[in-house]
């Protein structure tokens, strides 16, 4: 199941969305800004279904 999570992108500070596996606990990947293509590292922990950590940091 994916879950949509809103957050602010680290680069030009615009509210994006990312799509989030919810059947994988804990993730960490790379996701590119929607609006200015910067790479964002996206680190999720998922415990008993709920997300429970969510980070959002440029890559320096």
């Amino acid at each position: 199941m994916l879950e949509e999570h809103f957050f602010t992108c680290p680069y030009c500070f615009s509210n994006i969305s990312a799509l989030i596996d919810t059947s994988v606990a804990a993730q960490t990947y790379i996701e590119d800004c929607e609006v200015c293509c910067q790479p964002i590292e996206i680190k999720v922990l998922f415990e008993n279904g709920e997300l429970s950590f969510f980070s959002a940091q440029s890559i320096e």
